[in-house]
């Protein structure tokens, strides 16, 4: 495993040596075989949890001290990651596509995410599935969420949740065809030093609303107002997106927009390739994604996604019979 650490607002990198890419293939497939047939069943969770001590320690190390502190970017890329690609089937294209089935790809996240905490998944988005294709779909070109193919703003995670993923991780199974559909992230740790006195007082002030998004099946059941940063002035946290946040005053209004600027000048771009893991801190960092041209013939950008709660306890209320899925 080699590491390049955070330059500026770079992402943390971490790269497999081939050995390590053949163990954590071997680990992923023991969960394969150890695990139920399901992906979201009990059974292959507990698999995973067990697969996460095997996996090597150089896979390890930087997901724990990432998990301790995700750095200025709140980033994290892992490369060489096994995902099977001569087993692979064509991408699929339609709405609302999930892994149900065991994989390489899906142990590998299901472990990692057992590392950093516990998956969990929404009931309402993609019918609660713990995997999640991020896949263009025809007809959705326009979407701003994970089926669309057009420039996907800046945000949070389910920003207007409760208890919003910890971390957000998208594994690549296959890029798209020309290479340019980027993953595109901005952090406030890197973006408070542009942001001026007056800005930061307003984005810490409950004068913002956000509505769920259109994954979600509709802009109903919006938040009461809430600020953007919150917690340790010095190292806040963030809650935001820039499709379905919405300022309720002027100077709200104002702030907003020093930030999205801030955001744009900060920002990074990274075209993920297959076996990359792309780990976004969502406290502290939001993603998007550039555009891209589908051609819908199989062969389509596909990423798989998993949410991460690093206390699922808190949750509780929220999941029946103590599962992995809030209702």
């Amino acid at each position: 495993m080699t590491v390049t650490l955070d330059t500026g607002a770079a992402a943390r990198v971490a790269s497999l040596t081939p050995d390590e890419s053949v163990a954590a293939d071997q680990a992923a497939r023991r969960v394969m075989s150890a695990g139920a047939a399901l992906v979201d069943s009990a059974e292959w969770v507990d698999a995973a949890r067990t697969g996460w001590s095997e996996l090597p320690l150089g896979l390890r190390r930087p997901l724990h001290e990432f998990r301790r502190d995700s750095g200025r970017s709140g980033v994290l890329l892992l490369r060489g990651l096994p995902v099977d690609e001569a087993a692979l089937p064509d991408t699929p294209s339609g709405a609302g596509s999930v892994q149900r089935a065991g994989s390489v790809a899906a142990a590998v996240l299901t472990m990692v995410a057992c590392g950093l905490g516990d998956p969990a998944a929404f009931r309402p988005e993609k019918t609660g599935a713990l995997v999640q294709d991020v896949v263009p779909v025809p007809g959705k070109e326009e979407f701003q969420g994970n089926a669309g193919s057009v420039l996907l703003t800046f945000h949070n995670e389910n920003a207007f949740h409760p208890h919003r993923p910890d971390f957000v991780m998208l594994l690549c199974l296959r890029a798209d065809h020309e290479k340019v559909a980027a993953l595109r992230t901005a952090g406030i740790r890197a973006a408070m030093p542009l942001l001026s006195e007056e800005t930061r007082a307003v984005l810490a002030a409950p004068e913002f609303v956000t509505a769920p998004p259109p994954s979600f099946g509709g802009s109903d059941g919006g938040t009461a107002p809430h600020p953007v940063i919150f917690g340790a002035p010095e190292d806040p946290d963030l809650r935001i997106d820039f499709a379905a946040t919405k300022p309720v005053t002027d100077r709200a209004r104002r702030a907003m927009d020093e930030l999205g600027d801030a955001f744009e000048r900060t920002g990074q771009s990274t075209v993920l390739a297959p076996g990359d893991l792309a780990i976004v801190d969502n406290r502290v960092t939001t993603h998007g994604r550039s555009a891209f041209q589908p051609r819908y013939d199989g062969r389509d950008r596909w990423l798989q996604r998993t949410f991460v709660l690093t206390d699922l306890r808190r949750s509780r209320g929220s999941r029946s019979g103590d599962g992995y899925v809030l209702d």
